[in-house]
């Protein structure tokens, strides 16, 4: 007799469908699994045949394939077991096969046949609601996580007779409280992906007038900002108080955001809400930055998706993993091939960077620097050509000698946040319909399609094109970037000094002693 049920599987932050087909027929007794299964899969045969005994079932005593559709995706982990016993029951008559091909089933068994969690319930979750199948069966430890999808039915089972029953027609078991208490604080809850966040107010930093703006403009837009100043000036103070100025994330990025942290196998409560700010140490390779040859293995620009990637004392990270954030930068995502696996991950994170103008720091101050001009030649040769280009705005910090911390700020963080949001709001309607949300993502196309310029902006653009301060790359960000200025000025369209202060905002690439590529 022939048993269908569905499942999941993930392969990386993927999820794959997988069609559990179970046959039991006359023979000598065995149980086989083929389907390119890894070695936890082969492994639940064991589990199966016992939990299925200790839960008062019979385990045929026959001849038993379970084959895994689709044939060519490898299948991993334990998450199949709950799938694969229900067939086995469906296929030896002890439970009705019409219920397995409205519910699906995720999760590990134990030997007593009690259900047990597995990592990536939201991505299960979200992959179940996608394939038109309206319920999912899962252990009630994470049931909060598939909660977090709306439309889908979610029935708790904590028990191998539980998934009898539900299928059988006949109600779940109980959601646990937690579970409860998370569906109703989804919207305003900071959840437990929050938690490594910096905290503070832009009200804090006194003085650097100049680079609170322009913070604000690239939050206002996720443009890819430098901070370049001597030690002291307020680089990472002044970094580290960005996530207090964005906006919080939409639901559609909430989800992506939790999504990655579910796969990796985090406890999570209740949707992200801040945006993430990842802040690896120099240190860090360039597997540790955009993820290794292992599979799962993701890296910080993975984990930065929709947030914020710091990288303090930029010139001290290895000049290889620096040029690794070439592609990221440029397309939102990250492809790593290798000889057996290749895996594409997305990666769209606004790129927040601080570096020391020369490796003493003090360059600039004849009395302080004691750098040597190999010294400074082999310090600029740290930050290329290309990667400068596709950094939209530098701000220089510098020492002031004559104020104090008694200057008063520009801005709090709450007033900051509200031109953000703003401007944000302006560039997402203006955006409808074109996949994007803010300038930083717009393409040629949409360049040419929202700015229109006028004769004195264009003379602007000739003659920094004639100076060789802008390469087309430059240029498409100069245009980004002057675009989020207008609309922090809530105007309409962008006006010379709108392009006028994005081109003084942008990094001069022969500092880094080549050119852009």
């Amino acid at each position: 007799m022939l048993a269908r049920a569905h499942t999941f599987t993930i392969e990386d932050l993927h999820t794959r469908h997988v069609t559990v087909e179970v046959d039991v027929r006359a023979g000598l007794p065995g149980f086989a699994i083929v389907g390119l299964a890894d070695a936890a899969v082969r492994e639940a045969r064991e589990r199966i045949q016992t939990a299925i005994l200790n839960s008062g079932y019979e385990f045929p005593a026959r001849r038993i394939t379970a084959n895994l559709a689709p044939g060519d995706v490898r299948k991993a982990g334990p998450g199949l077991d709950l799938a694969l016993a229900c067939a086995v029951l469906a296929a030896s008559g002890q439970l009705p096969q019409e219920g397995l091909e409205r519910v699906a089933l995720f999760g590990e068994l134990a030997l007593d046949g009690a259900v047990r969690p597995s990592r990536g319930t939201l991505a299960v979750a979200q992959a179940t609601q996608r394939a038109g199948m309206g319920t999912l069966a899962l252990a009630g430890a994470r049931a909060h996580e598939a909660t977090l999808i709306d439309g889908l039915r979610v029935a708790v089972v904590e028990h191998l007779r539980s998934a009898v029953r539900v299928l059988s027609g006949g109600p779940g078991d109980a959601l646990p409280a937690c579970a409860r208490e998370g569906e109703r604080r989804i919207e305003t809850s900071r959840g437990t992906l929050a938690s490594d966040v910096p905290r503070g107010d832009l009200s804090e930093v006194r003085g650097q007038h100049h680079a609170v703006r322009a913070i604000v403009i690239a939050a206002a837009g996720a443009h890819n900002a430098l901070l370049s100043g001597p030690p002291g000036t307020g680089k990472t103070m002044l970094a580290q108080r960005v996530p207090s100025i964005l906006p919080p994330l939409s639901r559609s990025e909430a989800i992506e955001v939790t999504r990655i942290h579910s796969l990796l196998g985090s406890s999570v409560q209740a949707l992200a809400v801040d945006r993430p700010f990842r802040a690896p140490h120099h240190s860090i390779t360039a597997a540790g930055l955009v993820g290794g040859a292992s599979r799962g293995w993701v890296g910080e620009v993975v984990l930065a998706h929709n947030g914020v990637l710091f990288l303090d004392e930029l010139s001290e990270f290895a000049r290889a993993t620096l040029e690794a954030l070439r592609q990221p930068l440029e397309d939102g995502r990250v492809a790593i091939a290798r000889a057996r696996h290749s895996v594409v991950y997305p990666a769209r994170f606004m790129l927040l960077a601080a570096t020391n103008p020369c490796p003493c720091g003090y360059a600039g101050d004849v009395d302080r620097c004691s750098c040597s001009e190999t010294d400074m030649t082999r310090h600029r040769r740290r930050l290329s050509g290309p990667l400068l280009d596709r950094i939209d705005l530098l701000a220089n910090l510098g020492r002031d000698v004559e104020g104090d911390v008694r200057t008063p700020a520009l801005m709090s963080s709450e007033q900051a946040r509200e031109r953000v949001a703003r401007a944000r709001e302006r560039q997402a309607a203006r955006l409808s319909g074109e996949g994007v949300t803010v300038n930083a993502h717009m393409d040629a196309r949409m360049l040419q399609r929202y700015i229109r310029l006028d004769e004195r902006c264009e003379e602007m653009l000739q003659g920094a094109r004639r100076q060789g301060l802008l390469s087309a790359r430059g240029e498409h960000r100069v245009l980004r970037v002057a675009r989020t200025i207008a609309d922090l000025n809530a105007s309409e369209h962008v006006r010379a000094r709108d392009l006028g202060a994005a081109l003084a905002l942008r990094p001069d690439v022969v500092l880094a002693g080549s050119r852009a590529a």
